[in-house]
């Protein structure tokens, strides 16, 4: 069992409707030079457009990729969608990393969510 702390996995909250998601599921090539590197410039990149509320991502075990992005409004969206440097990433992962992806954008009327909070004392404690 490893020896450190991780931080618990936990989804983007559920936020007061209306806002938008756009849903991002891909295949990866085995050509991934640069990706992680990129990956993790837009990660950082994204945080800085206004009405950027979050992000979700999951991998499955056969490689599809779901990342699901959520964005207060249409105009913080479309900021994200029309980034030069986003738009760059997207050239170079059509050209080189993903086999296929999709693309859904969305706009949320309903949102709800769950989380259950652990208490430290409880049976399973110590």
């Amino acid at each position: 069992m490893s020896g450190h702390c991780e931080a618990p996995v936990v989804p983007v909250q559920a936020y007061e409707p209306p806002y938008y998601v756009a849903v991002f599921t891909t295949v990866r090539t085995l050509e991934q030079s640069g990706y992680s590197e990129t990956n993790a410039r837009m990660e950082s990149l994204v945080k800085d457009v206004p009405g950027y509320l979050g992000m979700d991502h999951a991998q499955t075990p056969g490689g599809l990729g779901i990342t699901v992005s959520y964005f207060r409004d249409a105009e913080a969206l479309t900021e994200w969608r029309t980034n030069a440097e986003h738009r760059a990433a997207q050239e170079r992962g059509r050209g080189e990393w993903y086999q296929s992806y999709t693309l859904h954008v969305a706009k949320v009327e309903r949102s709800h969510g769950l989380t259950h909070v652990e208490d430290p004392q409880g049976p399973t404690a110590g």
